[in-house]
């Protein structure tokens, strides 16, 4: 057997409770989670939400590197076919049912069969040929081919109970459907706490949607206990609110300060800034098959968006650095690649593209269109950092250019419902990039939607590209470190090069706390309470 990696118990996550060091901490965010189901919806706020109650097989340090989790070490063949994974011993769910391998696999199963899930968890398993368990301690996984970013697929989503789904038997896994399930609880189950039984280090207490979601100390956590004995979630979607809201004392924390208020809130002795690097790339991407194109006009049913050259004139024509500098106030580097420069899988090769408004008309001239076009861009209002300006920014540089443009911004929840049916021609967005680096959006945002293979998940443009889809394919089931590297460095080329999508720039994530706290950035920007701490 060849070992991957395995670390030292407790090494990062720890095993030896402690005593808490307060009672309660309120947390306003930008964005509330959908559900708390943990499989129902593969979405930022959803995705930090998640990790306070349910664990991953293996989790990811603010860095994005793998780390033990519910699983304590790890091992493949030598042909790297198959992963075999130790479970951690004596974890309990908050339920006091034991952990066992049992629960991997019936969450496992659920995976793809979560109803009316938006945006799916079952990439994260499809790579998975088989998962058994041996005995009730080890989980063995086999894939077709050599896949390096298992740990990282695995990492992506929180392990749930059996039992508190009503399955109380064995549980065969299988790629066909697992048999002797005949039906798997909806998201109505979480989100009244009826299966919110997890193993993290906070239980479910209540999910008011629009309004709140309550937490309370695990004592029976296997790892450090919480500072805190109770945790609260609320929702805050007006940034203005959120900083109201800290500046009142009614909460202890928020996320996404708003970038013009910083300089005062850096000043303020009752406030704490803290802030960090992120792996999130703000981007553009274009409808690649409908013709007509939803909110297009004066092109005569075409859509231009399919012609390169137009590609190419939309990109020339944005500022980037101006964006950065103007509406983000510094806190984001300009992109033209789709992971930072701190991520597996950039070409230090590619340079940011200078704009040039000129040659965005000659090209617009050249593809047909000498007077340009309407379009309106899509945008949620509440979800990145000042996204809705950006919208407008990029509106008014498309604008100068020719294209006349306007901006769609409305809620999050209505913008992903709209995106996901395919109604915006040009939308802006983000993503965040896992520790896979550049397969992580390379495999979601511009692979061609293939739910056999996982691929496209989040590929709302419909972008296909059948050599690009090849070069990822080999990326993705090449496991030696140079080989994987330049496979992903060519296909970002390609990206960039068909202008398949759009980067705008990432993120640099701010959190505001009131005095004497502190807390540890991520680079994937969840807001993890577990982190927030006395800052001596």
């Amino acid at each position: 057997m060849k070992k991957l990696t395995i670390a030292a118990v407790g090494l990062l996550l720890g095993t030896v409770s402690q005593p808490a060091l307060a009672q309660s901490l309120i947390a306003g965010f930008a964005s509330e989670p959908s559900s708390v189901d943990p499989l129902y919806h593969n979405l930022g706020p959803n995705n930090a939400t998640r990790k306070h109650m349910f664990e991953a097989l293996v989790g990811e340090d603010e860095n994005l590197g793998i780390v033990p989790m519910l699983a304590e070490s790890w091992e493949t063949s030598e042909d790297g076919l198959t992963w075999t994974f130790k479970l951690r011993e004596g974890v309990k769910f908050h339920d006091g049912g034991d952990f066992t391998a049992r629960d991997f696999l019936y969450t496992a199963c659920r995976i793809p069969n979560v109803p009316n899930s938006p945006s799916s968890m079952t990439g994260f398993i499809k790579r998975a040929d088989t998962i058994e368990a041996p005995d009730d301690m080890t989980v063995q996984v086999t894939t077709p081919a050599p896949y390096p970013l298992l740990l990282t697929d695995f990492a992506s989503f929180g392990v749930i109970s059996a039992s508190a789904n009503g399955h109380d038997g064995p549980v065969t896994y299988s790629k066909d459907g697992c048999a002797g399930i005949d039906s798997y609880l909806d998201s109505s189950a979480y989100n009244d706490g009826t299966a919110t039984i997890g193993t993290g280090p906070f239980k479910f207490v209540e999910f008011v949607p629009g309004e709140r979601v309550v937490m309370a100390r695990n004592d029976g956590y296997w790892g450090d206990a919480p500072h805190w004995e109770e945790i609260t979630i609320r929702p805050i979607t007006n940034e203005g609110a959120r900083v109201a809201a800290l500046l009142a004392g009614d909460v202890d924390v928020i996320e996404k300060p708003p970038v013009q208020d910083l300089e005062r809130l850096q000043s303020d002795p009752n406030v704490n800034i803290v802030q960090g690097a992120s792996s999130r790339v703000i981007y553009l991407h274009f409808d690649h098959e409908g013709e007509p194109s939803p909110m297009i006009e004066g092109t005569d049913g075409k859509n231009p968006l399919k012609d390169v050259r137009v590609r190419k004139a939309i990109s020339l024509a944005i500022d980037r650095p101006l964006i950065v500098d103007r509406i983000m106030g510094g806190l984001a580097v300009p992109a033209r690649q789709l992971v930072p420069d701190f991520m597996l899988g950039v070409d230090p090769a590619i340079a940011l593209e200078e704009p040039n408004v000129e040659e965005a008309k000659r090209l617009l001239t050249e593809a047909g269109y000498p007077d340009g076009f309407t379009l309106t861009i899509g945008s949620p209002n509440d979800r990145y950092i000042n996204d809705s300006k950006i919208a407008q920014a990029v509106a008014q540089m498309l604008t100068r250019a020719g294209i006349k443009t306007d901006v769609d911004a409305v809620t999050a929840s209505v913008f992903f419902k709209r995106r996901n049916n395919y109604e915006f021609s040009l939308y802006l967005a983000g993503w965040g990039s896992s520790g896979a680096g550049m397969a992580s959006p390379l495999r979601a945002l511009v692979a061609s939607q293939n739910k056999e293979k996982g691929l496209g998940g989040t590929n709302r443009g419909r972008y296909s590209n059948a050599e690009l889809d090849a070069v990822i394919e080999e990326a993705l089931a090449t496991v030696e470190p140079e080989a994987h590297l330049a496979l992903l460095q060519k296909a970002n080329n390609m990206v960039v090069d068909d202008v398949a999508i759009l980067p705008l720039h990432f993120e640099v994530t701010p959190w505001a706390l009131k005095a004497g706290l502190t807390m540890t950035p991520r680079a994937d920007q969840h807001t993890v309470l577990t982190t927030v701490r006395p800052a001596n």
